[in-house]
């Protein structure tokens, strides 16, 4: 009887089902599920040398790579905890992720050796890119079982600090087993798959929504260092790839490339989006070509799912964020804290298996992040029509209130997105003498497109009542983004206004 109930029993398990079958393939080179294990145990046993036990942390910094999910299932194997480390972010962001953390063993890719270089909180033990094979080659293959409790902290997810220090969300072995259960009850996940893995893996969506149920599924990864449109169209083609994660950006560049006409993407099963709202035209753009697009809803604290749109849904309601998944219940508070009626905008509170038990060394945000009979207080606005189906309306930091009227942003972006010049677009509330707030409109035009504020009032004037539409507008060369591909609001309020704008 294996005695780990957690996530370093996967590469085992799934070792003993499809030991030659292939489990990761990366820039042409392939492992099998065999060779992850084998791999995942040297290294297991180096880490357990450097005095790795229960409850430790092991952080890991890069891009996309195999060595990610060989130090996540080692870090498992010995019962630590695995901190994902978003690489983009700079020397003193870090500092704090590894601080707070306490972090015992930082393992890193080559790509960020720089930044590696300028931290000043250092970890008791650095595994450097040259000296990762060397290391994990000299450890012991011999199986590791080590008792592993399901109810014991798996990750610890930082989440995007859109606002202030991030927070250290902590996942459970159990919280990934139910999410888990989740998606392949409102997915059909064969053993069959081959998962484009093109979302960054320290982010919960591409970690938890695709490579782990992939595995846990026997299927194939195909891991892509990281987001790349042509290099997406060649994978595709060469590996006939069935399923992938994505968000707004993401797929809006994929169906914007000269290549998206003449593409043969019949192998494509499914399409995921997740997060935040995705505008419906782009989920439509997919849909004409005869794709499956299904959409869900979730956060880092629900590992993430929280609602799905499955297959058989996804044409009819288009745009929709779906109905609770299997194994977690999901409903709407109003301002009273009382059920919102149908039609009736109100928070997202989320309870079951997947939900987060709070957050690393802060009791105070875990606190204020639970009711007092303990539904998540998810932070997201959201209306539900009488069939129980979900549409995300936006965050409930972003509305803002112009003349007394509730506006939300992500309304506007969705019109907005709908232009044809326009690439990105992001919307904030600022201070006006008269209205009290107005909207700011950041946009981004397509390649060769030209667009004047003008042109965008009249094409919103149409479309949106008076009050929503926004009176400043400011082209950018690129909206500022989280490594999960979130824009960061906080630094587009933080920006002058211009004249005439």
């Amino acid at each position: 009887m294996i005695q780990n109930e957690g996530i370093g029993s996967w590469p085992l398990r799934r070792a003993q089902l499809s030991p030659g079958a292939t489990a990761f393939v990366y820039e042409g080179a392939e492992l099998t599920y065999s060779q992850v294990h084998e791999r995942s145990t040297r290294l297991a046993s180096r880490l357990r040398e450097a005095g790795v036990g229960h409850g430790d942390r092991v952080a890991y910094l890069g891009p996309n790579h195999p060595a990610f999910a060989e130090t996540m299932f080692a870090t498992h194997m010995l019962g630590g905890v695995f901190v994902p480390l978003n690489f983009r972010l700079t020397a003193s962001e870090l500092d704090y992720v590894l601080g707070h953390s306490g972090a015992s063993v930082l393992v890193y890719g080559a790509e960020c050796a720089a930044v590696a270089g300028e931290l000043t909180t250092r970890p008791p033990a650095i595994v450097p890119p040259e000296e990762y094979e060397p290391l994990l080659t000299a450890g012991d293959p011999t199986p590791l079982d080590t008792p592993v409790a399901r109810d014991a902290p798996a990750f610890i997810l930082y989440t995007s600090g859109t606002t202030g220090r991030p927070k250290g969300a902590v996942l459970t072995h159990a919280n990934i087993v139910w999410n888990t259960l989740n998606l392949m009850v409102g997915l059909d996940i064969a053993s069959d798959e081959v998962t484009l893995i093109s979302a960054p893996l320290f982010h919960v969506a591409a970690l938890n929504q695709t490579l782990l149920p992939t595995f846990l599924k026997g299927g194939r990864s195909v891991i892509m260092p990281s987001w790349d449109v042509d290099a997406c169209y060649d994978l595709i083609a060469e590996h006939r790839v069935t399923w992938m994660f994505g968000v707004t950006t993401m797929f809006a560049a994929f169906a914007r490339s000269p290549r998206w006409a003449g593409a043969d993407l019949s192998s494509l099963r499914n399409l995921m989006s997740g997060g935040a709202p995705i505008p419906e035209a782009l989920i439509r753009t997919y849909q004409e070509r005869g794709l499956v697009f299904c959409q869900g809803y979730g956060l880092t604290e629900t590992a993430p799912g929280a609602t799905f749109l499955e297959a058989a849904e996804s044409v009819e309601r288009a745009g929709s964020a779906g109905l609770p998944v299997f194994f977690a219940d999901v409903r709407l508070a109003g301002a009273d804290g009382a059920d919102a009626a149908p039609g009736e905008r109100g928070e997202v509170l989320v309870k079951g298996p997947n939900v987060t038990p709070g957050y690393w060394n802060d009791p105070q945000a875990t606190e204020a992040a639970f009711t007092e009979d303990g539904w998540f207080r998810s932070g997201d606005v959201a209306t539900r029509d009488e069939d129980g189906y979900f549409t995300i309306v936006d965050r409930v930091k972003d509305m803002y209130i112009s003349g007394g009227e509730n506006v939300y942003p992500a309304e506007i972006e969705a019109v907005l997105f709908e232009h044809p010049a326009i690439a990105g677009c992001a919307v904030v509330g600022v201070p006006h003498e008269e209205w009290g707030q107005v909207g700011r409109a950041f946009y981004t035009p397509r390649p060769g497109e030209r667009v004047s504020p003008g042109d965008l009032r009249s094409f919103l004037a149409g479309r949106l009542a008076k009050y929503k539409v926004p009176l400043h507008y400011d082209e950018l060369d690129a909206l500022p983004r989280t490594g999960s591909g979130k824009v960061q609001k906080q630094k587009l309020r933080g920006m002058p206004l211009r004249s005439g704008g």
